[in-house]
């Protein structure tokens, strides 16, 4: 969702337009986590709220961080109570009964000092339940910016960490959590409108350029990736992949 570069913010009207989908899909997570009546769950990046929302719905009293604080506003503004937070520093100890994160950890480039925080945050008997980008994740875009990118003689830029099965696995065992689900999903999406919304969404950090450079480059991008990710009709469709897992302190979950 949300957690990019604390030093960017979020606009909730061009997310709703270009980004719906993110919470639209995050349904297979929240079933894992399989939320309980009373339960204590904290919203990791938690955008708009609309997935705080359902926690709330199924009776957990959730609480809700995010690094934007405009997404905060947004959430705030639905009655969740939500607060500007950097999740690779948060700042709980011992209060949740879960930690839920859909589509925010790949945005969070210390793992190590997210899932130190999430441990903190956590019970004795908690539950770690997340959906991130994994390896692999929106590798063709990801490429395509690159060269448009190296084309102007710009630095690299990658704002995403997109981890594999083992890779993430050890950092959460490293922990102390056991980890009886790990998923590596293939997920191709669909999107809602043109690739140009989803790169003014979610790719600022590679189109950081002048006006015109910033068009040339969202242009070119587009005409690079159509052949393959563009149908005759106009639909988009973007190479996700999904990393799902479930972390805990014992295998004792229902």
């Amino acid at each position: 969702m949300s957690e990019e570069n604390i030093t960017r913010d979020w606009d909730p009207v061009g997310y709703d337009q270009n980004a719906r989908f993110v919470s639209d899909l995050g349904e297979p997570v929240l079933q894992l986590l399989n939320p309980k009546p009373g339960e204590t769950v904290l919203d990791l990046g938690c955008g708009d709220g609309e997935l705080t929302l359902k926690l709330m719905d199924a009776g957990c009293h959730a609480i809700a961080v995010d690094s934007s604080p405009a997404m905060v506003a947004s959430s705030l503004a639905k009655g969740i109570n939500a607060r500007v937070m950097d999740g690779q520093h948060l700042e709980f100890e011992g209060v949740f009964d879960a930690v839920f994160s859909n589509a925010a950890l790949h945005w969070m480039t210390q793992p190590k000092e997210v899932i130190a925080g999430v441990k903190r945050a956590l019970k004795p008997s908690g539950r770690f339940v997340a959906e991130m980008g994994g390896r692999g994740n929106v590798v063709a875009v990801l490429a395509a910016l690159t060269k448009a990118r190296q084309r102007r003689g710009l630095a690299p830029v990658n704002p995403w960490y997109f981890p594999g099965v083992e890779e993430y696995r050890q950092l959460l065992e490293e922990a102390g959590f056991q980890v009886p689900v790990m998923q590596l999903i293939q997920r191709p999406t669909v999107l809602p409108g043109e690739l140009r919304g989803w790169l003014e969404t979610f790719a600022v950090s590679f189109l950081i350029t002048d006006g015109a450079g910033r068009e040339e480059m969202i242009t070119e991008v587009n005409e690079e990736l159509a052949p393959t990710l563009c149908d005759d009709s106009g639909k988009w469709t973007v190479d996700y992949v999904r990393l799902r897992f479930v972390a805990c302190d014992s295998f004792g979950l229902d």
